[in-house]
């Protein structure tokens, strides 16, 4: 891989229930356990970090297919769920991911293409092809 831009993060404190800040200052954030998980909830958590990474992500690479192929992806957007759990026989936990995605102004099949590109292209779906399960369902497209 050539390198083309590098993202420096620094987590300190608990972990997650620490902080995170970037290199650069332009990122500072509370980390707190959910309450789901015995914490306070009264921060953000790694999950949603990686969330908001991947819809981010996703949403980027889909454009720039939608570009490439001159499709109209007016309204689009994607929701990202991370899941975390225990994995099965005990031996650590494991995360699983859920995109849902809009393109209101493409046909199904359009849609459909479209969003397999972009799963192709995706730096986070590459990064977890293989290693976790992504699940992608489009929710919304034209009729």
């Amino acid at each position: 891989m050539k390198t083309l831009y590098t993202a420096e993060a620094l987590a300190s404190g608990e972990g997650r229930d620490g902080t995170a800040r970037t290199q650069d200052g332009k990122l500072e954030v509370s980390l707190a356990s959910p309450v789901e998980l015995g914490g306070d909830g009264n921060g953000t958590n790694p999950e949603q970090l990686f969330a908001a990474g991947y819809a981010a992500c996703f949403h980027s690479a889909l454009r720039l297919v939608g570009r490439k192929e001159r499709a109209d992806l007016t309204d689009s957007a994607v929701a990202a769920k991370i899941h975390f759990g225990a994995l099965d026989g005990g031996t650590g936990y494991g995360l699983a991911a859920e995109l849902e995605i809009a393109v209101p102004a493409v046909d199904l099949a359009t849609a459909e293409a479209l969003v397999a590109k972009a799963h192709e292209i995706c730096p986070y779906s590459n990064a977890t092809r293989g290693n976790i399960t992504v699940d992608i369902k489009i929710l919304e497209f034209a009729a």
